[in-house]
């Protein structure tokens, strides 16, 4: 898919959360519009995964440790066919289809997530596994920079490191926002390449909301051979929406009738000119 076709896609995602999460009177909205367009260019550009293949072992493998961000996650999903879109109109209501967070009883979904500071874990022995059995798979796992902070993302990395895993490719999505505020006020994470490149990653920093640095950077991996990849992607918490970016208040709430139909005004506005820029 080329960049101008990726660029619509991050806007339909965008409309669907603010959508979802409207309709579902919950959801983290904030943090699913800050990475979508990461999940975009990942399902859609990158990933050898579909429904068609996602009980075989050769697929490539996601998982989304930011878990509370679901909502992107199954915008993706949904327009890749694992579910119906009316499912995403049923988000965290009774006997509905999709949850809060990320579980396996959602179609598509690789691993139950949302307890931060797992992700990267499970993510690393998918990634051993297919070391050891000779499979020529990819895996990919998403990290909030807010879950930096437990202590298993970097046992996680040295074990990464010392397996030389380079079929893997962690991504943190570094909107340098967490529900109680700013990441540095709360649990300083910089200088953070220098840590990831101490802990034994090959690290590119890029602009997490350009689709042509994502396109551009996926292309590259893995950056070094016999090293994991990490993608820091810097983006925009609420990116999108201009009364949502970089507001912690956003991390989670939902939009008032008056916010919803502003919000989507504005998503339809852009609409209008994607492709002139990047989204």
């Amino acid at each position: 898919m080329e960049v101008h076709e990726l660029q619509k896609k991050s806007l339909q995602y965008r409309k669907w959360i603010v959508k979802m999460i409207y309709k579902a009177g919950a959801g983290h909205i904030g943090g699913s519009l800050s990475c979508v367009d990461i999940l975009n260019v990942l399902y859609n550009h990158v990933m050898n995964v579909s429904p068609g293949n996602f009980c075989s072992p050769e697929r490539d493998r996601y998982f989304h440790s930011k878990g509370h961000s679901s909502q992107a996650l199954y915008a993706v999903l949904c327009d890749k066919g694992f579910f119906d879109e009316e499912m995403l109109d049923t988000l965290s209501q009774y006997q509905s289809g999709i949850f809060g967070h990320p579980t396996r009883l959602v179609p598509g979904v690789e691993h139950n997530t949302g307890a931060l500071g797992h992700g990267l874990s499970v993510a690393v022995g998918a990634a051993l596994s297919g070391k050891m059995d000779e499979k020529s798979y990819k895996v990919f796992v998403m990290m909030g920079d807010g879950e930096l902070a437990e202590g298993s993302n970097w046992e996680a990395m040295m074990s990464a490191a010392h397996y030389g895993l380079d079929n893997l490719t962690a991504i943190l999505d570094r909107n340098t926002l967490q529900i109680t505020g700013k990441t540095e006020d709360v649990m300083s994470l910089e200088p953070i390449e220098e840590k990831f490149r101490a802990f034994g990653f090959s690290v590119a920093s890029i602009n997490g909301n350009s689709i042509s640095e994502l396109v551009e950077a996926f292309s590259k991996i893995p950056f070094e051979e016999g090293k994991p990849s990490m993608i820091i992607a810097n983006t925009v918490k609420g990116k999108g929406i201009s009364f949502m970016e970089d507001q912690a208040t956003w991390h989670h709430r939902v939009p008032s009738v008056e916010e919803y139909e502003l919000a989507m005004a504005e998503l339809e506005e852009e609409e209008k000119t994607t492709g002139e820029h990047d989204a």
